[in-house]
Order: C-alpha cells, then sequence, then structure tokens
C-alpha cells in the first residue's frame, strides 16, 4: 500500500524539523570566565587586562608578538626599514577582510593610527609616539593601497614591538564605521577571527566566528601565526566571584575557566572532567610609591619599607606556591634576567628601623591602596602591612573597587599603591611601566632623569650583549632608588573542561580563545 499524501507531507515536514534542530545542536559555543566586565571596545584606550583579551580576538594590527616574544607579521606581509632606522615601509597582506565585508587597504591603516595619535582618543600608548617616547611619528602615508609607510623623529629598535602590545590593543586596524560622529566605538569592526555579537553589560561578551577571516598559515604562535576560529561562538561570561566560577565549570556551564585564583587550586585539583594548565608569566605585582609624597619623598623611607618585606615568603603565600618572589621588574622567565637581576633584596629589619628614623619619620600612617579583584594584590597587603609593622612602619589598608583604583593610578592619587601589571614581553616595556615624566603622566612612579635615560638606552640599543648591560644598569639604579617594590610574577592557571581541545597559556597571560575547540 502506498503512502498518502498527507503521510508523506508530514514526514517531509518531520525531516525538515529534525534537521533544522540537528542544525541549531550543532552550533558550537565555547564558554570562557572574565573575573569582571570589560571597560570600553576601544582598543588600548579604556582598558585593562580582560579588555585587551577579549579585543585581541576581533581587532589586529601591522605585526603581533610572537611566543618568545619577537615579532612576527599580521596584516603586513612583510616589512623593510630605511637605513638610518626611520622610515618603515610595510606591504599589506592580500585577501584580507573587515568584518563588514570590506576589503583591508591602506587607508583604513593610516586613517586608524591617526585616529591613535589623535589626543581626544586617550589612546593609552599615544605618548610613546610622541617626543618623550621611544620616537615621535612624523608622517604615516600611503603611497597605494597596498603600502603603508610610517617616518619617525629618530630610529626606535623597539618600534614594532611597541606596536604590537596588548595593553596598546594591539595597534589593532579598524574599519572607520566602527566609530560615530562623536568620534566613539559605535561597533568594533576589525579583521580578527572572531567579531562581536552581543555585550549585556555585567552579564556577558559574545563574539561570533567570522566566516571570511583570512588566517596566516602555520602554527598558532603568540598573537600571530594560524588563527583558526574552531567555534561558533565564544562567550565571556562575567564572573567576578572565584568560588561562583568553579562551581560553574565543575557542573559543566563553564568550559574554561582562566585567570583561577591559587586560593581555587585546590578545589578543581583532580576532579573529574577537568585539566589544568599553569604557566609562569611575564606579569608584574608591585608596590608603586607616590615619590611626591611628603612623607614617601624621602627615600630612606621606601628602602626602609622595601628592607622590611620578605618577597619570597609573600610570593609563596598569596600564589599558594605557584609563583616565586622577584625583586626586579625583568621577570624570572625573561632571557634578560641575569645574575644582576637575581640578587635580590634581603630582610634588614635594624637596618629598616635605622632609616625610617635617619628619614625622620615618627609612625604617621602611610595609606596602602590595595583591590580584591585580584586576590593576590589584597593578601599581599595585608602581609606588608604586618611585615612593616615589625619595622615600626605604620601602613593602613584602603581597598577599593577596581575601576577607583585604576582611577587613583591614572591620576598619581595615592601614597602606596598595590598593582599587577600585565604581562610585557621585552624587559624596556616592563621599566617603561614605572619610569616617565610625572609631570605629563601621572602613573609613572620612576621619574628621575637617570631613570628616563637608562630607558630610553635600553631601547636604542639592539644587540643582545648591550641591552643586557642597560637592563643591569636599570636593576641597579631602580634598588637604589626604590621607586616601587616588585614582588612576583605570577603564574597562569587555568582549568579547563576535558572535552576542550588546543588551549595553551603563553608568557603573556592572555586568554587566547582562537585555535581551541570542542570535542
Amino acid at each position: 500500500m502506498k503512502p498518502s499524501g498527507v503521510f508523506v507531507h508530514l514526514a517531509t515536514v518531520l525531516a525538515v524539523c529534525l534537521g533544522l534542530a540537528g542544525a541549531a545542536r550543532a552550533e558550537t559555543v565555547l564558554r570562557a570566565r572574565l573575573n569582571a566586565d570589560i571597560l570600553s571596545l576601544d582598543p588600548g584606550a579604556r582598558r585593562d587586562e580582560n579588555t585587551d583579551a577579549v579585543i585581541l580576538h576581533v581587532v589586529e594590527g601591522l605585526v603581533a608578538s610572537r611566543e618568545d616574544g619577537s615579532i612576527g607579521p599580521m596584516l603586513a606581509s612583510r616589512w623593510t626599514v630605511s637605513p638610518d632606522g626611520r622610515t618603515y615601509t610595510f606591504a599589506l597582506r592580500r585577501g584580507v577582510t573587515f568584518q563588514n565585508g570590506a576589503p583591508l587597504t591602506s587607508a583604513e591603516v593610516v586613517w586608524s593610527l591617526k585616529r591613535y595619535l589623535d589626543p581626544k582618543t586617550r589612546w593609552r600608548c599615544r605618548f610613546e609616539f610622541g617626543d618623550e617616547g621611544i620616537a615621535r611619528i612624523e608622517s604615516i602615508t600611503a603611497p597605494d593601497p597596498g603600502t603603508v609607510v610610517i617616518r619617525l623623529s629618530r630610529p626606535a629598535p623597539m618600534f614594532l614591538k611597541t606596536l604590537a602590545r596588548n595593553d596598546c590593543g594591539g595597534t589593532g586596524i579598524l574599519h572607520p564605521d566602527s566609530v560615530g560622529s562623536d568620534g566613539a566605538i559605535r561597533r568594533l569592526i576589525g579583521t580578527g577571527p572572531f567579531e562581536v555579537s552581543t555585550w549585556k553589560r555585567n552579564q556577558f561578551i559574545e563574539l561570533s566566528r567570522f566566516a571570511r577571516y583570512a588566517a596566516l598559515p602555520g602554527p598558532r604562535d603568540g598573537n600571530t601565526g594560524g588563527k583558526h576560529a574552531l567555534v561558533d561562538k565564544v562567550r565571556f561570561l562575567i564572573i567576578p566571584d572565584g568560588s561562583a566560577a568553579r562551581a560553574a565549570l565543575l557542573r559543566g556551564s563553564l568550559d574554561v575557566l582562566d585567570a583561577l585564583s591559587p586560593t581555587e587550586l585546590a578545589g578543581v585539583r583532580g576532579k573529574p572532567g577537568v585539566r589544568l594548565e599553569i604557566n609562569p608569566t611575564m606579569d608584574l605585582y608591585a608596590v608603586l610609591f607616590q615619590t611626591q609624597d611628603p612623607v614617601l619623598g624621602d627615600v630612606r623611607l621606601r628602602r626602609a619599607i622595601a628592607l622590611s618585606i620578605d618577597t619570597a615568603g609573600l610570593a609563596k603565600a598569596v600564589t599558594w606556591g605557584t609563583a616565586k618572589g622577584n625583586t626586579s621588574p625583568v621577570p624570572l622567565v625573561s632571557p634578560f634576567f641575569g645574575p644582576v637581576q637575581a640578587s635580590q633584596r634581603r630582610v634588614d629589619l635594624a637596618e629598616a628601623r635605622r632609616l625610617a628614623k635617619a628619614a625622620g619619620y615618627k609612625g604617621q600612617p602611610i595609606r596602602l591602596v590595595t583591590n580584591r579583584r585580584y586576590p593576590q594584590c589584597f593578601d599581599a597587603a595585608v602581609l606588608i602591612q604586618a611585615m612593616a609593622a615589625q619595622a615600626g612602619i605604620n601602613i593602613q589598608i584602603d581597598t577599593l573597587d577596581w575601576a577607583s583604583q585604576l582611577d587613583r593610578y591614572a591620576t598619581g592619587q595615592y601614597q602606596a599603591m598595590v598593582l599587577p601589571f600585565s604581562a610585557r614581553l621585552d624587559p624596556s616595556l616592563n621599566f617603561g611601566l614605572l619610569i616617565g615624566d610625572k609631570a605629563k603622566d601621572p602613573r609613572k612612579a620612576w621619574s628621575t632623569p637617570q631613570a628616563r635615560a637608562l630607558l630610553r638606552r635600553s631601547m636604542e640599543v639592539e644587540r643582545r650583549a648591550d641591552r643586557q648591560a642597560a637592563f643591569d644598569d636599570l636593576q641597579r639604579a631602580f634598588m637604589e632608588d626604590t621607586p616601587a617594590i616588585v614582588l612576583f610574577s605570577s603564574s597562569r592557571i587555568a582549568a579547563v573542561r576535558r572535552n576542550v581541545t588546543g588551549y595553551k597559556g603563553w608568557p603573556a597571560a592572555q586568554q587566547r580563545l582562537w585555535g581551541v575547540g570542542l570535542r
């Protein structure tokens, strides 16, 4: 007996419905955690580590950092440098498309770079390309649609590394339609493997695979190499509480728990269905001093505080043994961490008391700003308070929310502050976090002419031996002036579900979800 027409029709409808249901089920969503919402979608402007990590899935610069800290191609296929070291000529890759379908040309590169240099953009790295930075950008031109020429005021061996910095947003090239008439980002349009689809503030940021992404050949390598979106969507869930994030991972509603606090490590280690990734990084946790403060302006008191702190013990305690103490701005895993950097400051309470007395210190409170967003910062502040008290130094803790602390840091409105700095892949950049003209950039803790001259020297030499000598001299001056106390570089801890493939940390301490898939 033949099936009736009605039966055939119903069977067809059912098959279509089942097919649609199968297609819907086939969509893959990788769920990762951020411990706080991003600050903006403007690369390198209002930013923090979370903001950088999300944006770098969406935008790309001319060049990018490799795993080892060297520079590789990204939107530029190659470049040349003039004999005088002042002119960089970039050849753009062909076939690259923006997320709105427009092709990449030199016009968008010139527009993006000029926008970054406009003071109204408030780009974090604009200062680096002025007279007080590595070099002033004199001109940006486009002789043809596939070529960009940048002319500098002087040779700058650190030019490409600065362009590639995470905190500069990788100097990501945007399409002009990203910006509204007021100059603010209205829709972030880059060339990366993912594009922004939804941002529900304080809930989640969702990125979708960019189907027309033009990947470089080869494997993933830092922020360059082959960057492939292996899932349809990446959803960054905003989960401030570490315990809640751990519970989400264990019940399977979170796939990647990056930047796991060491205090939460025991709660996931050995759990079924979960594996751990622990990688040393090049970030820094430090105590900054306001050297223009009436009390802390005396270097003897700053040295006294430094001599009271058991850095090795503090690092072991606040990181639960996952990181080692280090009093140098050069991270332990840097190839430039040598014997001079390894000469660590030792606790000397008697000398600390003598120096404090010589500075005229009479027990007045010193306010130490910290936060709870990064538990190591708060825990370090508590230990510093107790350690300094043994030398008769009265430290009082002010715990602020993260945004308020960043504002105080940016304006220099503090006496002392425990602050984490995102990873830099070159020691010049680490020292550059601290050194600068405080009158022009209040963030800078170390503004002596000697420090600025030494930093410039480290950025102007290229030979490995010359750079090491510059970093050694910077280290000695840093220990002498004590504008800050470096405590440690953390290890990046990530807990991932076992059905997650391809996840790997690296020294930049940046969450990368390209090349990551789901089984």
